[in-house]
């Protein structure tokens, strides 16, 4: 939705020192998805879309938890585009990404001679986000040192950059994401109980895909729109029965994974390799069993749906390379004489053995 749930999932730059346009990423262009997209109709949706318009007003500290791929940067985007820092820079800072030795320089910024290489002075991302929202993402990787500088400065606001001994002020709304269990990360001694309450004034805690299924076939339908906009390449919609076998499926990787699906079904269509396992094409799901054969033994279940399922890879093979026979094996990856078998054992040849 931001371009993958936010490739339509990220393209927050988190690289090291460079060029301060690509690391300020509220400076790029990023359409969020409409709000019926993005809250859809689940009561666990409808909650949180409740809250967030109650705090998005405010600058009160944010903690978005959530599982990867939920749609945790897009949210903290919706919030800071609803706020008083909306004019200001949406700046993200992504806490595993960086390497821990940098991370510090990267935050607070440094001054010029404060190690080998600081040829000139350089704000970091704490300043860049003044006036604006800074978005910490992954906070429970932070390393202990830096949770208690990073508490010194949601206490007042002031923070001091590397190799210089004056305080800094900015007011920054700041919002944190993690999909790990900060609370398991106290008890355990990696994470600071003292900064955990600092930053969860509000938690909003975001539900996995499958446990909002009634979203899944308008969120599908709309990254398909979006898949073919950006890979510049026409798709029919999605039919009746591609979204209910959607609503079917657990997504383990959540919008991630959802978004990732479309964009094969948008470049790809019906195109199958013949090693992957049963699933979804343009003109439907593959290796369902027909109704009416439950009662059978599950044995003969299974063996007619694989036997259906391989024709059917076949046919549509067959039909994509123009009937080519040659052409559909170097496809499939199968022998000439594997598939000429397999033509006739699916009653895909008349008798004299020709189409």
């Amino acid at each position: 939705m931001l371009q993958s749930w936010s490739r339509v999932c990220s393209y927050g730059n988190d690289g090291m020192a460079g060029d301060n346009k690509l690391l300020r990423t509220g400076s790029i262009n990023r359409d969020l998805p409409p709000e019926n997209i993005l809250f859809g109709s689940s009561l666990a949706m409808l909650a949180i879309q409740q809250t967030v318009r109650k705090v998005a007003g405010t600058t009160v500290p944010v903690l978005i938890q959530g599982d990867g791929g939920t749609g945790k940067e897009v949210l903290a985007r919706w919030i800071h585009k609803h706020s008083a820092c909306a004019e200001g820079e949406f700046v993200k800072v992504s806490c595993a990404a960086i390497p821990s030795q940098l991370l510090e320089s990267e935050l607070f910024g440094y001054e010029k001679g404060a190690f080998t290489g600081a040829n000139h002075s350089k704000p970091g991302r704490v300043e860049w986000a003044h006036k604006g929202t800074l978005f910490l993402h992954d906070i429970s990787e932070l390393e202990p040192r830096l949770q208690g500088k990073l508490l010194h400065f949601l206490q007042d606001g002031a923070f001091c950059r590397i190799g210089d001994n004056i305080d800094r002020k900015v007011e920054t709304r700041v919002i944190c994401a993690t999909s790990k269990d900060l609370q398991q990360r106290i008890r355990s001694g990696e994470f600071r109980a003292d900064l955990f309450y600092r930053i969860n004034v509000v938690e909003l805690r975001l539900p996995r895909l499958r446990e909002r299924r009634e979203d899944i076939p308008q969120m599908a339908e709309y990254l398909r729109v979006q898949h073919q906009k950006r890979l510049q390449i026409q798709c029919e919609p999605f039919r009746g029965e591609i979204l209910e076998y959607f609503k079917t499926l657990s997504w383990q990787g959540n919008l991630r994974e959802l978004s990732n699906q479309v964009a094969r079904y948008v470049l790809l269509g019906p195109e199958i390799p013949a090693s992957s396992p049963p699933r979804l094409t343009r003109h439907g799901v593959l290796g369902t069993i027909p109704s009416g054969e439950v009662s059978l033994p599950l044995k003969r279940i299974t063996k007619e749906a694989i036997r259906k399922m391989e024709r059917d890879v076949i046919l549509q093979a067959l039909r994509e390379n123009q009937w080519n026979r040659r052409k559909t094996a170097q496809a499939l990856k199968i022998s000439y004489r594997s598939l000429i078998y397999k033509i006739r054992e699916g009653g895909l040849a008349d008798r004299s053995g020709t189409f």
